[in-house]
């Protein structure tokens, strides 16, 4: 069986990262080392985050965003119910994307990982906090034992291409006031 897919979660619909998350649970249910790395994420309080001790030594998870909500885009969202001002993207955002792939490069390399989850990385090239070109160079070192799924809106459409895997998720239903839910959304 070959190994060494590229899984790609993408699109305007949630659950994206649940899905990531999903694969993730499967490969730690068999003994296979996971490594996930957020990208552009620094919440704590998510349960993928809150899991990882449980989940030792199958199990890692890194994240690497600032302590506060940012967007290109939005400026102001609802959160848990209440009104999150949204921070403006800066070079300190590109730094710790920057730092992120460095990571997942040292990950390949040393850990060696059955699969590697790069969370919201399709954002971060979005908002140009990455070059394009990096994260295919990334892709073309992989082990021979390593799936790599990445995850986020707006994949460009050279890992589009590149993923062995592409899903597009979109939401046919969605309520508008909903309330996010512990242990569903986060």
């Amino acid at each position: 069986m070959k190994m060494g897919y590229v899984y790609l979660y993408t699109g305007n619909g949630a659950g994206k990262t649940t899905n990531a998350l999903g694969l993730a649970l499967r490969s730690v249910g068999h003994k296979h080392k996971v490594v996930i790395i957020q990208f552009l994420k620094w919440w704590k309080n998510t349960g993928e985050y809150k899991v990882r001790k449980m989940l030792e030594p199958y199990y890692e998870i890194y994240q690497f965003g600032r302590p506060e909500w940012v967007s290109a885009e939005k400026r102001e969202v609802v959160i848990g119910g209440k009104k999150v001002k949204l921070k403006s993207l800066g070079n300190t955002d590109r730094e710790l994307a920057e730092k992120a792939l460095e990571f997942a490069r040292e990950v390949l390399k040393k850990k060696k990982p059955h699969l590697l989850v790069l969370d919201e990385i399709n954002l971060a090239l979005h908002w140009k906090l990455l070059d394009v070109k990096a994260v295919l160079d990334l892709l073309e070192d992989l082990p021979k034992r390593t799936d790599v799924v990445l995850t986020g809106r707006y994949a460009p459409k050279e890992l589009i291409n590149r993923a062995d895997f592409v899903n597009e998720i979109k939401d046919v239903k969605y309520p508008k006031k909903m309330v996010t839910t512990k242990g569903i959304q986060y």
